[in-house]
C-alpha cells in the first residue's frame, strides 16, 4: 500500500468521532453501567423459546423469546457503550519518528484492545466469546423472526393485544408477508382496536423524521424544527452505534481467515477495510426502513432542507442560513439553495457578517470524515486488488415534496420543484427478445395457459409432462434421498415454522460410491439405479421444453435442479397466516415498497428462466401464486398435480411464492436455468459425467467395443 494511503489510514483512525459529549446533545461520553448477572446469550434463549413453541409450552416460550430480545438488545447496546467508552479512555497514538515510529500506534491499539475485552467481559457477567451466534440466527434476529414465534404464542394464550403488537412489529420488517397483514387486520376487528399499532423495534431517528415532515406538511413549523432536531440527534447516536457495531468479527469474502497467509500489515489492512467499508455503509443502512432494501433518497441532506425553510418561516434567519449551508455541503450546486443562501444573507441584520455563519458544526465533521474514508477505500481498492465503486448516498433529486422549495420573496420565475415520481412503476425490461409459442416437442404434453391468460409475461402452464407412473417412481425417490434443510445449511424450516423442508440435487441421486473394486450408483444404494436415472432424464425434458416454448436463440443451460418436499407439520396448522415459500424473484431482490427488483447480490442474477414440475397433489394447500411486484396483487394461482409444469422468466416481472401447505406433503422438481454458460450448475456437469459412464457401461453389456482407455 502507499505511503499516502497509510497516512490516510493514520488520519482516519486519529480522527476523533463524535462523542455524545459533542454539540448533538451537550452529554458526555457514558461509563458503561453495571450488569446485574451473567447476560444470557440471546441464541440459547431463542433456541430455548423455539423448543417451547414446537412443544406447546406458551407460556415458556413467550418468557424466553422475550427474553432473547432484551438480551439481544442489552448486548448491542453493551457493545455500543463500550466502544465509545474505549475510543475516549484508550485514543489512539500518533506514530514517533526514528527506529520504533510505530510502537506508540501500536500500544494504543493494543490498550484499546484490552479495553474493549474487560469492558464487555464485565458488563456481560462472562467472556464476550459466549455471545458469539451463528450467522442464521444473526439473521433471524435482522428479519425480526422472533416476533413471528411471539404473535402465535400470544394468540394460544389468548393475550390479543400483544399478539398484534409482535405480528405489527415482524409485518414492518416482511412486507411482502400478505398473510401476516391479514392475520393483523382480522386481529384489530376482532379486539375493535382503531388505534395505530406500536412498532416494538421502531428507529427513534426515523420515527422523528416522519413526526417532522408530518408537522411540516401541516405548517407547523415551530414542531417541526422539535422533531427534526430531534431526528438528527438520534440519527448521529445510531450513526456511532452502527459504526461500533461494525468494529466486531468479520467474515471475509474472498478467504478463510484461519488459511489466511497473508503479512503483518497487508492482513491489518485487508480486516480493516472490511470494518471500514461496514462504516462507510452506516449511511445507507440509517436510511433504509425495516424490510426495504433501497434506502430513502437524500435522507440526511433532506433534513437540512427542511430546516432551512422551517427556520425561515419562523423568523430564525441565522439558523436558516446555517441549515442551508449545511444542505450546500452534499449538494453544493444546488441552485435552489444557492439562491437561498443569497436571500437568507439578505435578511440578516448589519451587525452580522454572512461570511461568520458557517454550515452546521454537527454536520461538517460528519462529512469531512465520510469523504476521507470514500478516499481511503478508493485508494486501498487500487493498492490490495479488490473492487469498489462509491454508491451515490446523496441522490440529488430526492427534494422536498412541498411547494416551498424557494422561500417568498425570492424570484420564482423558472423555478422547479424536485420531487419524486410516486406512481406505480413499469415491469422491468428484460434485456433480450420475448417470444413465446414455440414447439412443446414431446407427444402427450398439454397446453393449459399462456402469459396472457395467466395475467403476466413469459409464463406458460403446461400438463402431462410426467406419466402418472413417473410421478409415483420420482416420488419413491423422493422418500430415499431427500436430506431435511438440503439447499438451507441444514435448516428443517428456512421459510416456514409451520412445514418440513427436505430436498436433494440430481448428483446425490446418482452418487457413486467405490469400493471392492466395484461402482455403485444411486444415494447410497438406497434408490434403483432406473429411478435415479428418471430424476436426471425428466429435468433434461424439462429444459428442452422452456427452451423451445421461449423460442430462445441460444443455449439454455441449467443453473440448478433441486427435487423438494414441503410437509405440513402436524399441531401447528391452526390460524395458519403464512407462506410456505415468500413471495421473491430469481434473479433480484424484490423491494415491494419501491416497486422494484434489484439485480445484485446476494441475488442469484444470473438466473433467466425457471421451472416448477410437480408430483403430487394428495395434499392440501400449497398453490403456487403469481403477483404484482407489491408482493400483494395476486395475478394467478395454480393447483400443483401430477405432471404439471408451470416455467417463467426470473426476474422482477415474475414474483411468485407458495402457500401455506396445510396437510400432506407437496413435491416438485424446481429448477433454474440461465443463457450464460459461466453459471452452468457444477452439480450437473458432473452427473452428465456419471450418466456417460453409464451408457458406457450398458453399451458393454451389450458386447459393443469399447476403448479401454474410456473406462475408468
Amino acid at each position: 500500500m502507499r505511503e499516502s494511503t497509510w497516512m490516510s489510514l493514520l488520519l482516519l483512525l486519529l480522527l476523533p468521532a463524535p462523542q455524545r459529549g459533542s454539540p448533538q446533545d451537550g452529554r458526555q461520553s457514558p461509563e458503561p453501567e453495571p450488569e446485574r448477572g451473567p447476560l444470557q446469550p440471546f441464541d440459547l434463549l431463542y433456541a430455548s423459546g423455539v423448543a417451547a413453541y414446537y412443544s406447546g409450552d406458551y407460556e415458556r416460550a413467550v418468557r424466553d423469546l422475550e427474553a432473547a430480545l432484551r438480551s439481544y438488545r442489552r448486548l448491542r447496546d453493551i457493545r455500543t457503550r463500550c466502544a465509545r467508552h474505549c475510543a475516549a479512555r484508550r485514543p489512539l497514538a500518533p506514530p514517533g519518528a526514528g527506529p520504533g515510529a510505530e510502537l506508540p500506534f501500536f500500544r494504543a491499539v493494543l490498550e484499546r484492545a484490552r479495553c474493549s475485552r474487560s469492558c464487555q467481559s464485565q458488563r456481560l457477567g462472562g467472556p464476550a466469546s459466549r455471545h458469539s451466534v451463528s450467522e442464521d440466527v444473526r439473521s433471524d434476529f435482522q428479519r425480526r423472526v422472533p416476533y413471528n414465534y411471539l404473535q402465535r404464542a400470544y394468540i394460544k394464550l389468548n393475550q390479543l393485544e400483544k399478539a398484534m403488537e409482535a405480528a405489527h412489529t415482524f409485518f414492518m420488517a416482511n412486507p411482502e408477508h400478505m398473510e401476516m397483514q391479514q392475520s393483523i387486520e382480522d386481529y384489530k376487528a376482532t379486539a375493535r382496536v382503531e388505534a395505530p399499532l406500536v412498532d416494538r423495534e421502531a428507529k427513534p431517528h426515523l420515527e422523528s423524521y416522519n413526526a417532522g415532515v408530518k408537522h411540516y406538511e401541516a405548517d407547523d413549523f415551530e414542531a417541526a424544527i422539535k422533531y427534526f432536531e430531534q431526528a438528527l440527534r438520534e440519527y448521529f447516536n445510531e450513526d456511532m452505534e452502527c459504526r461500533a457495531l461494525c468494529e466486531g468479527p468479520q467474515r471475509f469474502e474472498e478467504y478463510e481467515y484461519l488459511r489466511y497467509k497473508g503479512g503483518l500489515y497487508e492482513a491489518i489492512a485487508d480486516h480493516y477495510m472490511q470494518v471500514l467499508v461496514c462504516q462507510h455503509e452506516c449511511v445507507r443502512e440509517l436510511a433504509t426502513r425495516p424490510g426495504r432494501l433501497s434506502p430513502i433518497e437524500n435522507f440526511l441532506p433532506l433534513h437540512y432542507d427542511y430546516l432551512q425553510f422551517a427556520y425561515y418561516r419562523v423568523g430564525e434567519y441565522v439558523k436558516a442560513l446555517e441549515c442551508a449551508k449545511a444542505y450546500l455541503m452534499f449538494h453544493p450546486n444546488d441552485e435552489d439553495v444557492l439562491d437561498n443562501v443569497d436571500f437568507y444573507e439578505s435578511l440578516l441584520d448589519d451587525t452580522t457578517d454572512p461570511a461568520s455563519i458557517e454550515a452546521r458544526e454537527d454536520l461538517t465533521a460528519f462529512v469531512k470524515r465520510h469523504k476521507l474514508e470514500a478516499e481511503l477505500i478508493k485508494s486501498a481498492a487500487e493498492g490490495l486488488g479488490f473492487s469498489y465503486a462509491e454508491p451515490n448516498y446523496w441522490v440529488s433529486y430526492g427534494g422536498r415534496q412541498d411547494e416551498n422549495r424557494v422561500p417568498s420573496g425570492v424570484n420564482m420565475d423558472g423555478t422547479e420543484v424536485h420531487g419524486l415520481s410516486m406512481g406505480k412503476k413499469l415491469p422491468p425490461k428484460i434485456g433480450r427478445d420475448l417470444r413465446e409459442g414455440g414447439p412443446l416437442l414431446y407427444e402427450n404434453i398439454t397446453f393449459v395457459y399462456n402469459s396472457e391468460q395467466l395475467n403476466g409475461t413469459q409464463r406458460v402452464l403446461l400438463d402431462n409432462v410426467l406419466s402418472e407412473e413417473q410421478c409415483r417412481e420420482l416420488h419413491s425417490v423422493a422418500s430415499g434421498i431427500m436430506l431435511v434443510g438440503d439447499g438451507y445449511r441444514g435448516k428443517t424450516s428456512p421459510h416456514t415454522p409451520n412445514e418440513k423442508f427436505e430436498g436433494a440435487t440430481v448428483l446425490k441421486a446418482l452418487k457413486i460410491r467405490k469400493g471392492h473394486n466395484c461402482e455403485m450408483f444411486g444415494y447410497e444404494g438406497r434408490v434403483p439405479l432406473k429411478s435415479a436415472r428418471l430424476f436426471y432424464d425428466i429435468s433434461e425434458k424439462a429444459r428442452k421444453i422452456v427452451e423451445s416454448y421461449f423460442m430462445l436463440n441460444s443455449t439454455l443451460y441449467f443453473s440448478y435442479t433441486h427435487m423438494v418436499c414441503r410437509t405440513a407439520l402436524s399441531g401447528q396448522q391452526d390460524r395458519r397466516n403464512d407462506l410456505s415459500h415468500p413471495i421473491h424473484a430469481d434473479n433480484c431482490l424484490l423491494d415491494p415498497e419501491a416497486n422494484e427488483c434489484w439485480k445484485e447480490p446476494p441475488a442469484y442474477t444470473f438466473r433467466d428462466y425457471s421451472a416448477l414440475l410437480y408430483m403430487n397433489d394428495d395434499f392440501e394447500g400449497g398453490e403456487f401464486i403469481f403477483t404484482e411486484m407489491d408482493a400483494k396483487t395476486v395475478t394467478a394461482s395454480i393447483k400443483p398435480k401430477c405432471g404439471r409444469m408451470i416455467s417463467f422468466s426470473s426476474g422482477g416481472e415474475n414474483p411468485h411464492g407458495v402457500k401455506a401447505v396445510t396437510r400432506g406433503q407437496r413435491c416438485a422438481v424446481a429448477l433454474w436455468f440461465t443463457l450464460d454458460p459461466l453459471y452452468r450448475e457444477l452439480e450437473r456437469i458432473q452427473a452428465d459425467e456419471v450418466i456417460a459412464i453409464l451408457d458406457q457401461e450398458q453399451r458393454g453389456k451389450h458386447g459393443l467395443n469399447i476403448n479401454p482407455k474410456d473406462e475408468l
